[in-house]
C-alpha cells in the first residue's frame, strides 16, 4: 500500500498529468454518458478534423481560410451527395434482392447439408446435421424478428436522418470556418503549462493521420478491385460484396474473416463446386493476400504501430464500450493510450531536468557538493 501511495504522490504531483488525466476523463465521460445525444457534434468534430488537412493544404498555398474552409466543405458536400444518391440506392437494391433470395440459399445450404452423412458417414451423423438445421432455423427467425424491428422503427429513423442530413453539414461548416475561434474559446480554460498535452497530441495526430488517409486509400482500392474482379466473373451483388470488402479493412483480422462468408455462399449459390467458384475463390484469397503483405505495408509504412494483440483487444474493449463506432475507432483510441503510455514516463525526467534548467544557481551548488563528497571519500 506504501508503494502505491509513493508512485501516486509521486506521479500526480506534476500539474501537467493531473491535466492531462482530466482531459481523458472528462473527454470519455462525456463520449459514454452523453455520446448517442451529442453524435452529431461528435461525428461532425470527426469530419471537420479529417477536412482540416486539405483546409490547411490550400492555406499553405496562400489561400484565405475562409475560401480554403468553403473548399473543403464543398469536398465533403460532394462526397456525400455521391455516396447518397449514387452509392446507396444500389446498395438497397441489391440488399433487397439478396433478402428475397435467402430462403433458396438456405433450402439449397439444407440440401447440400443432408448429403454429407451419406458420403461421409464415419465423421457426420443425421442427428449433428439435424442439430445444425435447427440452429439455422433459430438464426433465421431471430433475423427476420430484427429486420419486422427495424422496419417499424424506420419512421423514427428516417426522422433521424434527415436531422443528421441537415445539422451535420452546418457543423461541418462552422468546425471548419471557426477553428481558430472555437480552439481559442475552450483554451481559456486551459494552464498555460501544457506541454505534456501537447507532446501527447502530436503523436496522436500524425498517427492518426497516416492511418485515415492510409484506410481511406486502402478502402478504395480494395474496393475497386474487388468490384472489377467480381463483376468480370459475373458474380451476383457485385457491389454490395466490393464494399464489404473495402469496409472490411476497417476491421483488422475479423474483417476479413467475417466478409468471405457471403462472398462464398454467394458464388456456390451461384455456381456451385464448379471451376467458376474456384476461380473466383482463388482471387478472392488473392486479393486478401495481396492486401495484408503488399498493400498495407506500402500504406502504413508511417502509420500506427501496434501490435496485433494490442488491436484486437482495443477492437474487444471499445467495441464493447461504444458499439459499432468503438469498433471504428478502436486503432485510433489504441494509439492515443499509447501515445500516452510513451509520453507518461519522459513526464518525471522532463520535471526534473526544466527545474535544473529554471534554477541554475541552485544546480551548480548541487553538482559542487557532489564533486566534494566524492573526493572526500577517496581521500
Amino acid at each position: 500500500m506504501r508503494l502505491i501511495t509513493t508512485w501516486f504522490k509521486r506521479t500526480f504531483s506534476d500539474p501537467q498529468i493531473v491535466f492531462l488525466s482530466l482531459i481523458l476523463l472528462i473527454s470519455f465521460g462525456v463520449i459514454l454518458g452523453l455520446g448517442d445525444i451529442l453524435a452529431p457534434v461528435l461525428a461532425s468534430a470527426v469530419i471537420a478534423y479529417l477536412l482540416e488537412d486539405v483546409a490547411a493544404w490550400l492555406e499553405r498555398r496562400h489561400v484565405p481560410r475562409w475560401l480554403s474552409a468553403s473548399l473543403a466543405f464543398v469536398l465533403f458536400v460532394l462526397c456525400l451527395t455521391i455516396v447518397l444518391f449514387g452509392l446507396l440506392p444500389l446498395l438497397s437494391r441489391q440488399v433487397t434482392q439478396l433478402i428475397q433470395q435467402l430462403p433458396n440459399m438456405i433450402s439449397l445450404g439444407q440440401q447440400a447439408l443432408m448429403t454429407l452423412p451419406e458420403r461421409y458417414p464415419d465423421m457426420i451423423s443425421s442427428a449433428q446435421i439435424q442439430d445444425l438445421l435447427e440452429l439455422i432455423r433459430q438464426e433465421v427467425a431471430s433475423l427476420g424478428q430484427a429486420v419486422v424491428s427495424i422496419s417499424l422503427a424506420s419512421v423514427s429513423g428516417v426522422l433521424t436522418l434527415m436531422i443528421y442530413l441537415v445539422l451535420m453539414p452546418l457543423l461541418v461548416f462552422f468546425f471548419l470556418k471557426d477553428k481558430q475561434k472555437i480552439v481559442g474559446w475552450f483554451s481559456r480554460f486551459m494552464p498555460e503549462e501544457q506541454r505534456l498535452a501537447t507532446h501527447v497530441w502530436t503523436e496522436v495526430d500524425k498517427q492518426i493521420t497516416n492511418y485515415t488517409y492510409g484506410k481511406f486509400w486502402e478502402i478504395l482500392i480494395i474496393w475497386a478491385v474487388s468490384f472489377i474482379v467480381f463483376t468480370s466473373f459475373g458474380l451476383p451483388y457485385a457491389m454490395l460484396l466490393a464494399v464489404l470488402m473495402g469496409l472490411s479493412v476497417l476491421i483488422p483480422f475479423l474483417g476479413a474473416t467475417l466478409v468471405t462468408i457471403p462472398v462464398l455462399l454467394v458464388a456456390w449459390v451461384e455456381w456451385g463446386w464448379g471451376p467458376e467458384f474456384a476461380w473466383l475463390t482463388t482471387a478472392y484469397f488473392t486479393i486478401q493476400v495481396l492486401d495484408g503483405n503488399v498493400l498495407a505495408p506500402i500504406l502504413f509504412s508511417e502509420a500506427v504501430n501496434l501490435h496485433p494483440v494490442a488491436i484486437i483487444v482495443a477492437i474487444l474493449v471499445f467495441g464493447g464500450l461504444l458499439g459499432f463506432w468503438g469498433v471504428f475507432f478502436a486503432i485510433p483510441l489504441a494509439t492515443l493510450i499509447h501515445a500516452i503510455f510513451n509520453a507518461w514516463p519522459q513526464s518525471a525526467a522532463g520535471v526534473r531536468q526544466d527545474r535544473l534548467v529554471a534554477d541554475p544557481i541552485d544546480s551548480a551548488a548541487a553538482l559542487r557538493c557532489a564533486q566534494n563528497g566524492t573526493h572526500e571519500i577517496s581521500q
